[in-house]
């Protein structure tokens, strides 16, 4: 049976669901998603780790915090820092998707001595979705919806009409496919009505710098971000659904460059949520990592 507890961390309280024990393995979600998008995963590996899925700072049951700025990086990855502190880990087996995975790229960039391994799925890394944004008109163009989520409407557009234009921006294909059936609706739709969780994911979107996006002849004319970041030299499985219509396959070209021990392993027929759409490939790729 999967559990549920609360850590204090980083001046916050994390809401996390866990099942088993052994060594810790943690899974983070993305935008608008919330721990229950790893319920399988929590399942499987809970089996023979410590599987533990924290709702994100701002979002579902855990803390909210209203400025903007409390959503910069260098808070989210000290959350994941001192959740493993919190559960008694030096070391730990990282897994994360979307705005998650966003996270985790700059945790291993940065915290590397904590992760024995890296898992990443549809989150591009930081250098290359900065040169997609810069050099690609078409990841500008797949990418603006981040404009209206960035927007002060956003939560009014998002939420009118019982959620309606979030569920079909989100997970349009999902429901008409029966991915999701009418609890997992229903599931998503508690979730976002938790008093400021839909601004509290928003606020990733507020606080990071698109000027890429929003100005890319301006950002041209600035040092590039590989300039700045440190190499992942940790082992790193990268799971990419192709048919991700928000992050082009562009963001993985040349992913080694950064990622020296990495290993891609492509989805054809699955997109940004291939981890809904595909829970035992999921699954089976991230243990075949693990050997």
């Amino acid at each position: 049976m999967i559990e549920h507890a609360f850590a204090d961390v980083n001046g916050i309280k994390l809401h996390y669901a866990y099942k088993g024990r052994g060594p810790l393995i943690i899974f983070l979600h993305g935008f608008p998603e919330f721990w229950y998008m790893w319920k399988d995963q929590l399942e499987e590996f809970g089996r023979d780790h410590l599987a533990v899925a924290p709702d994100m700072r701002g979002y579902n049951l855990s803390s909210k915090p209203l400025e903007v700025g409390q959503y910069r990086y260098k808070y989210l990855v000290e959350d994941i820092r001192q959740l493993v502190e919190f559960l008694g880990y030096k070391k730990f087996v990282l897994v994360a998707h979307d705005w998650g995975g966003a996270v985790a790229w700059i945790f291993a960039m940065f915290y590397p001595n904590y992760l024995d391994r890296l898992v990443i799925i549809n989150a591009p890394h930081p250098t290359t979705f900065e040169r997609e944004l810069r050099e690609n008109p078409e990841q500008r163009k797949a990418s603006n919806y981040m404009l209206l989520f960035r927007s002060p409407e956003a939560e009014a557009r998002l939420s009118d009409n019982g959620y309606s234009l979030l569920l079909n921006m989100a997970f349009g294909e999902l429901i008409k496919n029966g991915v999701l059936n009418d609890e997992d609706i229903q599931g998503y739709k508690k979730a976002w009505s938790q008093p400021g969780a839909l601004t509290g994911g928003l606020n990733y979107y507020r606080a990071a710098d698109v000027e890429a996006l929003e100005n890319p002849e301006e950002a041209v004319k600035k040092p590039a971000m590989a300039e700045s970041l440190p190499k992942i030299t940790l082992p790193v499985l990268v799971i990419w659904g192709d048919r991700d219509v928000a992050l082009l396959q562009g963001c993985i070209r040349g992913l080694e460059k950064y990622v020296p021990k990495l290993s891609l392993k492509r989805v054809s027929d699955a997109s940004h949520w291939v981890v809904r759409e595909k829970p035992l490939l999921v699954n089976s790729l991230i243990r075949g990592f693990l050997l």
